[in-house]
């Protein structure tokens, strides 16, 4: 009896010429698992398309809700952004695929993992830690790092493959951009955007919006709740967060708003440049944030900066299914507990302007912040408060006025 692998399948032609190199390499049942994080492609013919190219079996799991809920809303409470832009739209999403990959891994018995990941880019870390961190007794395939058995080096080269295999399929060599999309967001690599120095040919390369230059003249107005830091609802309308996310995506792309051209740091020690569309997670970030500077105290409001930047760090390096994730999580979960209230919000060309915002745990005294003296501080308090807290400034410039008297 075959051993059995599944491969990480998404119809296109990297991982449709990976099917017929597994069998022939290494005599593998090979079955397919096309992880749906709402990519919104067409999944319709993938399964003729899979058994077609030497497939047993194709699963197309639908995570959508599972990334959104456990996934997404830990990084907006945590206001995870790496490197002060990156929204982690890819990131969060490969340990969400890993632990769906592990789970029909072990469904069907098969002893290895395969993914179509290159050896220069990230994702190739976040899936084998991920299925590492789950299942380390799996064997993980990775062909492009596999250079010896692994010969092909273009897209031509694969379709050449994939005919000889008698897998005749419409794939186009010509070279495009290179896309990864779910329902967070949509990363651009390639072409033009390959030298730092070319602008981005926005009218060709944006698919879930507009630029602001082209966004409406007039603005939107938005209202959004949270509940313990999780969305709730727009416009008065509940609804689960992965509508919250469509909508947000539907507004924003409509508005310009959420597009960012960033050069990062991979983790494998190159930069990269990318342009990356996150209309709906640029406003839940930008909403949830909003609330929390009325609900968090100063201390508090700190230390929760601090973790934010360690979460985006630590799921960027696809280390999820870590214990110092958990961890960090707990700690902003806590953070959470007060973060209850409506945000309202203007969407203007690529814009989001605050227009109000309002909480039950809310730690804005109006008496307090304005220049009239309330029963809860004495102008006079100040005077002692100053002297202590500048009490070692004065000390060193005493000092140092008395060394240099010498």
């Amino acid at each position: 009896m075959k051993e059995k692998v599944v491969l990480a399948y998404s119809g296109g032609l990297d991982t449709t010429a990976i099917i017929p190199w597994l069998k022939e390499n290494f005599d593998y049942e090979v079955i397919c698992c096309c992880v749906d994080c709402g990519q919104e492609e067409e999944l319709d013919g993938l399964e003729e398309r899979a058994k077609l190219s030497g497939a047993s079996k194709l699963y197309i799991e639908d995570i959508v809700d599972d990334f959104c809920d456990n996934y997404v809303v830990p990084c907006v409470q945590a206001h995870a952004v790496y490197e002060n832009k990156y929204l982690l739209g890819t990131s969060m999403a490969r340990p969400a695929i890993a632990k769906r990959l592990v789970e029909i891994a072990r469904k069907e018995g098969a002893t290895a993992i395969c993914h179509g990941a290159t050896g220069k880019g990230n994702d190739q870390i976040r899936f084998e830690l991920g299925i590492k961190a789950l299942a380390p007794d799996i064997k993980i395939i990775a062909p492009w790092r596999m250079t010896d058995v692994w010969t092909m080096n273009s897209r031509e080269e694969e379709i050449e493959y994939c005919k000889a295999h008698g897998i005749d399929l419409p794939f186009d060599a010509s070279h495009s951009y290179s896309r990864d999309r779910n329902l967070w967001h949509i990363s651009h690599e390639g072409l033009e955007l390959e030298d730092p120095a070319n602008e981005p040919n926005y009218d060709h390369l944006l698919v879930l919006g507009v630029t602001p230059e082209k966004a409406p003249d007039e603005g939107e107005y938005v209202t959004m709740t949270f509940e313990k830091g999780v969305p709730k609802s727009i416009n008065g309308e509940e609804m689960k967060v992965s509508d919250i996310i469509r909508k947000l995506n539907e507004l924003g792309g409509k508005h310009g708003v959420g597009i960012c051209d960033i050069v990062e740091n991979r983790v494998v020690g190159m930069k990269s440049r990318g342009v990356y569309e996150t209309p709906g997670g640029t406003i839940l970030y930008e909403a949830h944030q909003q609330l929390e500077e009325l609900v968090l105290d100063r201390a508090t409001y700190e230390v929760k900066e601090e973790m934010g930047n360690k979460l985006s760090q630590i799921v960027y390096e696809g280390k999820w299914f870590t214990p110092l994730r958990e961890a960090v999580q707990a700690f902003i979960e806590s953070t959470q507990e007060y973060v209850t209230g409506e945000v309202k919000f203007k969407l203007y060309k690529g814009n989001i302007i605050k227009a109000g915002t309002t909480s039950p745990y809310s730690l804005y005294s109006e008496s307090l912040a304005s220049f009239t003296t309330g029963d809860l501080y004495d102008h006079h308090d100040a005077d002692g408060f100053i002297n202590l807290f500048g009490l070692p400034l004065k000390v060193r410039a005493m000092k140092m006025a008395e060394v240099e008297g010498k």
